[in-house]
């Protein structure tokens, strides 16, 4: 891993770990124990103080308490960056987990959203043609109550007729009445005109008026006979125009009835989207009871990394301890009387020489 600055206590740490493993703390092993990194030119400057610090030291190597607490504190800081790194993985890997819920419960969440907004349009669109529907029933009922009253115009229009043509015919037969005294009177005069001619020329003058009174009579009865046939005709005219109109609000009717019937089967398809919106707020309820379930997850590992930190802890603690016991252990021991020891890889003491 790249350091982000080489400092001179890295240096000398690394010198004397190679020193206690008994290898000759040249640049190269050096820089090789710092991990290939940092400045050749900087680490033989650093090795330069060091050795300016310690005087002629070319060949003299760290006590065995030194040797042991640069190790132990290269130890602790190991574990540390190796707890460090579970720490991290195992707090990535729980991000990265509440990162999938959290997509999953707002893809789930955009879902129901966009079938509420269905479901909406489909009941603002029922309630349009259920007033659509509505408007069609008070249409038809105006219709039937049209198409009523025009049938009871025609019944009328009928009955009227009727009675035009029974007083045409009564006209008629005043007529062929009247017609057939006038024959009758006529051979009556006939038969008394020798007997009474005077009396008879009388009676044919005032007969003669009667007839002249009868035939302008019979003209204005056979006008008005002309004027009902007239209306008779334009009442079958209109009688036929009824039924024109008659047929007509029949398409009308079935086209309401056409709409009805689409209006119904819309209804239908609100009832099947309602109950397919039912089914995605279970599916909802589902993951609602998946992300719980992470949470408990994200929740035991929580608890771990608790139990991670505090075992760290417990190792910082061990090392500290150890650390002072070993300083304990140098003041102990006075610096002047202890003999000068090597310590080969083993880590058993060699006689210097």
């Amino acid at each position: 891993m790249a350091r982000s600055g080489l400092y001179k206590s890295d240096v000398k740490r690394a010198r004397d770990a190679l020193i206690v493993l008994g290898k000759h703390p040249s640049l190269d092993a050096v820089r090789i124990e710092l991990g290939n990194t940092g400045s050749k030119t900087t680490i033989h400057k650093y090795l330069k103080e060091l050795e300016a610090e310690d005087g002629d030291l070319a060949g003299r190597k760290t006590s065995i308490s030194e040797a042991l607490h640069d190790f132990v504190e290269r130890l602790a800081a190991q574990l540390q960056d190796e707890s460090r790194a579970k720490v991290d993985a195992v707090q990535a890997q729980s991000a990265e987990t509440e990162r999938q819920y959290a997509e999953k419960l707002e893809a789930a969440g955009q879902q129901v959203a966009a079938l509420t907004r269905h479901l909406h349009d489909a009941e603002t669109r029922l309630r349009e043609e259920t007033q659509s529907h509505h408007e069609t029933q008070e249409r038809l009922q105006k219709e039937s109550i049209a198409r009523h009253t025009a049938e009871q115009q025609v019944v009328d229009f009928k009955e009227r007729l009727l009675e035009n043509q029974h007083h045409s015919r009564s006209l008629e037969e005043k007529h062929q009445h009247a017609r057939e005294a006038l024959d009758h009177y006529r051979t009556s005069v006939k038969e008394q005109r020798e007997q009474d001619a005077r009396r008879h020329e009388q009676q044919v003058q005032q007969l003669q008026a009667e007839i002249r009174t009868l035939q302008q009579s019979l003209v204005v009865k056979q006008e008005e006979a002309t004027r009902l046939n007239q209306e008779g005709v334009r009442l079958v005219a209109d009688l036929t125009h009824t039924k024109q109109g008659l047929y007509d609000r029949d398409g009308q009717l079935r086209q309401l009835q056409q709409k009805l019937d689409t209006a119904h089967a819309l209804e239908e398809r609100c009832r099947m989207l309602a109950s397919q919106l039912g089914g995605k707020v279970v599916q909802a309820d589902h993951m609602k009871a998946q992300l719980a379930v992470a949470t408990q997850q994200v929740h035991g590992l929580q608890v771990e990394l608790a139990a991670v930190q505090a075992k760290l802890e417990a190792q910082r603690t061990v090392a500290a301890e150890f650390r002072e016991h070993l300083e304990q252990m140098r003041q102990v021991t006075p610096a002047s009387t202890a003999p000068k020891q090597d310590v080969n890889v083993s880590g058993e003491p060699t006689s210097g020489g």
